[in-house]
């Protein structure tokens, strides 16, 4: 039997599809935005599902291109 994880989880054990959720415009605006770092993209994935419905997103890693 094969019981790979991967990928990202909320609270719940659900899998989290960051495709489903808006990408604010400060993200596009920023560095770390799309990079090959999959580290920095996951936790960049993590703070938009975690702001996902709110209208005022912030980012303390923020960086402007």
């Amino acid at each position: 039997m094969n019981n790979k994880i991967n990928g990202i989880y909320d609270d719940d054990g659900n899998k989290i599809n960051p495709n489903l959720f808006p990408t604010p415009g400060l993200c596009i605006t920023c560095k770390s935005y799309d990079v090959a770092d999959w580290e920095e993209n996951v936790l960049c994935n993590l703070n938009r599902h975690d702001q996902r419905n709110t209208t005022d997103f912030k980012c303390g890693a923020y960086e402007k291109k």
